[in-house]
């Protein structure tokens, strides 16, 4: 049984192990970014701090749409989260898809339901990371990408 116990946290120490850390501070590549129709930051930074399975997300957005601020911690095990922004009640829970991080949000704006994926990837060494977003809104689907470079 004592080795049973010892093979099963091994097998959980080596999974985590596999995933990619996303712990750094990142900025914003407006060039690389895809904003479609919605308007584009004027300056965007990301702290993250990920150790296995806990991930705080801190985002500083500056623009046209105004300055927003905000914190979200997750576990990668799917476990949801409920908080406010804006106004909005907010559902999202964060889960591994291979070696990328997808967290999917559903938010509640008076009665108006959107819904995103967002789907986290590292790269070039893990000097960048790539959200891709998906959102699906009363009025159609939008896709942006968010090309972040580590500070």
């Amino acid at each position: 049984m004592k080795l049973l116990c010892l093979i099963a946290a091994m097998a959980i120490t080596s999974l985590a192990a596999d995933k990619p850390n996303f712990s750094g501070e990142w900025k914003l590549n407006m060039a690389k970014s895809v904003f479609g129709p919605v308007p584009a930051p004027t300056s965007f930074t990301r702290k993250i701090t990920h150790a296995e399975p806990s991930l705080t997300l801190t985002d500083d957005q500056k623009g046209g749409t105004g300055d927003q601020s905000y914190t979200r911690t997750y576990t990668t095990n799917g476990k949801e989260i409920a908080y406010q922004t804006n106004g909005a009640d907010i559902k999202s829970a964060a889960t591994w898809e291979g070696d990328a991080l997808l967290i999917r949000t559903h938010a509640d704006a008076g009665g108006v339901t959107i819904s995103l994926v967002d789907k986290i990837t590292l790269s070039s060494g893990n000097k960048t990371l790539t959200d891709a977003v998906h959102i699906v809104t009363p009025q159609g689907e939008i896709d942006i990408t968010f090309i972040f470079d580590k500070q």
